[in-house]
């Protein structure tokens, strides 16, 4: 469904130069200099994926998102998206994609819903009954029916957000870009959105590319992750690989009765079962080998009277961070 081969985007920037005396320059001869949003990006994202695009501000995710969807002409480089080359902005092109973006609204902000889904439906040609089995199918999934009259500007955040994504997603589109969709929401609408996508995605089965700074939305909804740095890819797999190449270790926490206990004995847990990185009152934290995290926690069970044991994969987060800082 979308396909990119070596894509790059530059822009000329002016720089600006401090002082009052460079101000003055700069409005009779300016400096401009070239930046690589993207350099060489090549991905495909078939029918059914949700594809995470991670990176740090400025990486190229936007970029990346806005030339796929037609919005910006790349420098060099080709892309197909269903087919359709995106920067020609067919009509048959734009009628199949969707774009939901958390810093941007589409619907108006005097107007009910209900009045700009009615928009949407003679913008893409809707038939009624489709229209209308669309419509309900949508705001049953997101629980606001009884919000479709209300202005935009008087519902919460999150309920807004609801209203964006029934509004990209009326026409039943077959590509989805969504660009930090859960932006600024809070933990029960941020909930909701991730549970919503993913059933919408096991039965209309579109291809989806996230961008989001939260790892809690690309650990719930992607199983492969596309890392940007520097407008360059750096790694294109699977999140899980992610955590079994470069997160070696299981953390390990474990609490028990200090009852009749004079401190821990010194050689609690071998140096080849795992390594302690903190102690607390009943309380002890280790970092242990992947592929030894049952037989640490076994041996641990035989010399402590454990009242709770505790196995934790390294943070997805900082994980990423830190391929991002390599």
């Amino acid at each position: 469904m979308i396909s990119v081969t070596n894509l790059s985007k530059s822009f000329r920037v002016h720089r600006k130069a401090p002082g009052f005396r460079s101000s003055v320059r700069s409005l009779f001869r300016r400096d401009w200099h070239e930046v690589q949003a993207l350099k060489s990006v090549s991905l495909s994202v078939g029918a059914g994926e949700i594809v995470g695009i991670v990176g740090a501000n400025g990486a190229g995710k936007t970029t990346l998102v806005k030339c796929l969807s037609g919005i910006l002409h790349p420098t060099s480089g080709s892309a197909t998206v269903l087919g359709h080359v995106p920067w020609e902005r067919e009509d048959a092109f734009r009628s199949r994609i969707a774009l939901i973006m958390g810093q941007k609204a589409q619907l108006w902000w005097d107007l009910p819903a209900a009045d700009g889904f009615l928009l949407l439906r003679e913008i893409y040609r809707i038939p009624e009954k489709q229209f209308r089995a669309s419509l309900d199918e949508l705001t049953a999934a997101l629980q606001v029916e009884d919000r479709l009259t209300t202005q935009i500007r008087r519902l919460s955040l999150g309920e807004r957000m609801k209203m964006e994504l029934i509004a990209a997603l009326l026409h039943s589109p077959r590509v989805v870009f969504l660009d930090e969709p859960t932006l600024g929401l809070d933990l029960t609408a941020q909930r909701a959105i991730r549970e919503f996508l993913l059933r919408y995605r096991e039965k209309h089965n579109p291809a989806m590319l996230l961008t989001s700074h939260y790892m809690e939305d690309i650990e719930r909804l992607c199983q492969r992750i596309v890392i940007i740095r520097g407008g360059e890819i750096v790694y294109d797999g699977g999140l899980r690989e992610v955590l079994d190449h470069y997160a070696p270790h299981k953390r390990l926490t474990v609490r028990w009765d200090e009852a009749g206990m004079d401190g821990l004995p010194e050689d609690i847990l071998p140096a080849a079962l795992g390594e302690i990185t903190g102690t607390e009152p009943g309380v002890l934290h280790a970092k242990v080998p992947r592929e030894k995290a049952a037989e640490a926690a076994s041996w641990l069970l035989r010399r402590l009277p454990v009242a709770d044991l505790n196995l934790e994969e390294e943070d997805v987060g900082s994980i990423i961070e830190a391929l991002i800082r390599k």
